[in-house]
């Protein structure tokens, strides 16, 4: 399963209103940790499939949903739970960070 993509206009609807947990990762195409961690949130969303919903958001077009969660640094990711932030991981960091919060959620 690929990861969704995100933006300003989908967000409620995608993110805020998932029927699952969410995990978004918020990035842009200029960061160099950002492609670090882009093939782990692959790996997450098949490993998770059905469980969890990831999917990425490019902060240099969608400022809005970036400055609404205090997004000030990238990558971000923030662990939403029916339409709530629940966690959130600023920076790199290995799978296993990502995967014992996911475990929280679900």
């Amino acid at each position: 399963m690929k990861t969704a993509v995100f933006s300003d206009d989908n967000f409620g609807e995608e993110a805020l209103k998932a029927d699952k947990p969410v995990i978004v990762d918020f990035w842009a195409t200029w960061c160099g940790p950002c492609r670090m961690i882009a093939p782990i949130m692959e790996e997450l969303s098949a490993e998770f499939e059905g469980k969890v919903k990831i999917g990425k958001l490019d902060v240099d077009e969608n400022q809005q949903t970036a400055i609404k969660y205090g997004v000030r640094s990238i990558p971000t990711v923030l662990f939403f739970k029916d339409g709530q932030v629940k966690d959130t991981v600023i920076g790199a960091v290995q799978k296993s960070v990502f995967i014992e919060k996911i475990n929280k959620l679900i």
